[in-house]
């Protein structure tokens, strides 16, 4: 999908005025009629050269976990990269990425409870379920949690 002069124009006077990747994305959804993913703005605005001014972070919805099948193949524990840890919550980041994930770890609440959460590249956060398929995270728990991941894509080079 190729944009004309006027719209590369465009999407760099919005980048101009300050403008999050956010509200480029959704922008060009509202005036051109060009759905795009969040990575595909920010590749966007790479192959337009323009400089983004401040930090932007990756805006994180949670996905609802798939329903899978189990299978029968042996699955290796992830070797871990990086680990977070804050008064509550512990964030660990796996060092083999399944496909389709920009990321995928860990993470342990202040209760004790442990899930996997992916990353995916269209910006969904997904916990995955564990031995307790009704638990959830407290509210704090989850704020902690998203603070977390949001200081640690700024780490990772995943925000402007």
């Amino acid at each position: 999908m190729s944009l004309t002069d006027s719209q590369k124009k465009t999407v760099s006077d919005w980048i101009d005025q300050g403008k999050t990747l956010a509200e480029v994305q959704r922008l060009l959804q509202q005036e051109f009629s060009l759905p795009m993913t969040y990575l595909d703005v920010r590749f966007l605005i790479d192959d337009l050269d323009i400089e983004l001014e401040k930090a932007q972070p990756v805006e994180l919805e949670e996905a609802q976990p798939e329903d899978s099948g189990e299978s029968s193949e042996k699955v290796e524990e992830p070797e871990v990269v990086d680990e977070v840890v804050s008064h509550s919550v512990s964030m660990e980041v796996d060092a083999v990425t399944p496909p389709g994930a920009l990321l995928s770890g860990r993470v342990t609440f202040s209760d004790g409870e442990s899930l996997s959460w992916q990353l995916m590249s269209n910006g969904q956060l997904g916990l995955i379920p564990g031995d307790d398929p009704n638990y959830r995270p407290s509210p704090e728990d989850m704020q902690d949690f998203r603070s977390q991941m949001d200081d640690l894509l700024r780490k990772k080079g995943f925000s402007a």
